[in-house]
């Protein structure tokens, strides 16, 4: 009676001791006899001892930060590249049996990666092109990491420190790109401005007296100013359109003045 009692009790604590819980987040892999079983969780579950084992998985999202890689660009210049991944496993018993550790393995391969596709662009499109670029690597390495259960969710490019010696020469570049646009602005002013004034003497031209009403208009805007001798040359124009008005007022001969 008392063997039975203990072999009741030894049972008892051997099944007690195969009773897993798995959070919410967590998949438990199970192998039997060293073979692949099933997917068991997340809640209370049941592990044989000794013939059973269970490897948890945690399938939230990862955040691995990728460590800084010296890069080198297509237009030879060496830059210091930090970035980010967003990761998660989709397919708990692939990412334990493919892969023997699927943390480090997507580190390593985000590293290579990262190297490879910003070596193959300039330096400009690494600055301005920051989203295609990570859409690019996350395409690349979410292929990739498919077959160990992976989902490369995205991924960031943090930052990209250059030389100062580069930094420099970068900000004579965009000195020298603004002051060309400023020259470009002002020919083209300086183009539109030439166009309206031809335009305005074509007018002018159909009318001698709107020359007359234009040089009298000037000088009433300048007559404000009575503290400068202000000298206005009169064309001569003008002077001729005078001239025939005074003949054209002058008494013809024989009437009386």
């Amino acid at each position: 009676m008392n063997a039975l009692i203990v072999v009741l009790i030894l049972l008892l604590l051997f099944l007690l001791s195969g009773i897993r819980v798995l959070w919410e987040y967590e998949r438990g892999v199970i192998f039997l006899l060293g073979r692949f079983y099933k997917v068991k969780g997340p809640g209370l579950i049941l592990v044989i001892p000794i013939i059973q084992r269970m490897v948890r998985v945690d399938i939230r999202t990862v955040v691995m930060d990728v460590p800084r890689q010296d890069v080198i660009s297509r237009d030879n210049v060496s830059v210091k590249v930090d970035a980010v991944v967003y990761f998660r496993i989709i397919d708990p018993a692939r990412a334990i049996i493919q892969v023997e550790n699927y943390y480090d393995a997507t580190s390593l391969l985000a590293q290579t990666t990262l190297r490879s596709v910003l070596g193959q662009h300039e330096l400009d499109e690494m600055l301005a092109e920051r989203e295609k670029l990570n859409a690019d690597i996350q395409a690349i390495l979410d292929t990739q990491t498919d077959a160990w259960g992976i989902k490369v969710a995205n991924v960031e490019i943090k930052r990209v420190d250059l030389d100062e010696s580069m930094i420099r020469a970068i900000a004579r570049q965009a000195e020298a790109e603004r002051e060309r646009r400023a020259k470009i602005i002002h020919a083209e002013g300086e183009m539109q401005a030439a166009e309206k004034l031809l335009t305005a003497a074509r007018t002018l031209s159909q009318q001698p007296q709107a020359l007359l009403l234009r040089y009298l208009q000037t000088l009433i805007e300048i007559a404000g100013d009575k503290s400068n001798t202000i000298v206005f040359p009169v064309p001569s124009e003008i002077l001729e359109l005078l001239k025939l008005r005074a003949d054209d007022h002058r008494p013809a001969a024989g009437e009386p003045s």
